[in-house]
């Protein structure tokens, strides 16, 4: 069953990328795209736990690093990926997700990432990045990934859920 969870996880990386640098790219404002790669990672945190999620951080993160347009220093968004699925996944342990703590765990997710993204573009001397023009990226990818967590995490923590092993209750 690992293999199933795992391969099921890094199919869910491949459509999110896919969907996120060929479709999403026309309904872009300013150039920001919401970040489905990020929004499977907070998915995998909440149902598997902060160690997978940031492995699967790190994976989603090199491959949007590598995916073209990627017109950056590779590394970025892994780094930023892993800290999501690690901070998300604790937040697993505390308490059972609800509606609210979700779209919480998805404003807080993408906030996270895309400053972290941002900043290393900053440390990096990466062309183009400013602190105004940083503030309005991550306002407006905290807004898109908002956005879309009604339409996209609930399938994908179903889809978790159902490959989680089940619990066996001892009598």
């Amino acid at each position: 069953m690992t293999l199933a969870r795992t391969l099921t996880a890094v199919a869910a990386i491949v459509v999110a990328l896919v969907l996120q640098v060929t479709v999403f790219p026309h309904v872009a404002w300013q150039g920001i795209v919401p970040n489905l790669v990020l929004l499977v990672v907070v998915a995998a945190a909440l149902t598997r736990g902060p160690e997978f999620a940031a492995v699967l951080g790190f994976v989603g993160g090199v491959a949007l690093d590598l995916a073209p347009p990627a017109d950056h220093v590779a590394g970025r968004w892994a780094l930023a990926l892993v800290l999501v699925g690690y901070l998300a996944g604790r937040l697993r342990q505390t308490q059972k997700p609800t509606t609210t703590t979700v779209v919480l765990t998805v404003a807080g997710a993408s906030f996270v990432g895309s400053s972290v993204f941002a900043l290393t573009g900053m440390l990096l001397d990466d062309p183009g990045t400013d602190v105004g023009g940083l503030l309005t990226v991550v306002l407006v990818a905290v807004v898109w990934d908002v956005l879309l967590t009604p339409f996209v995490l609930p399938p994908l923590l179903g889809l978790f859920r159902k490959l989680e092993p089940e619990q066996r209750v001892l009598a």
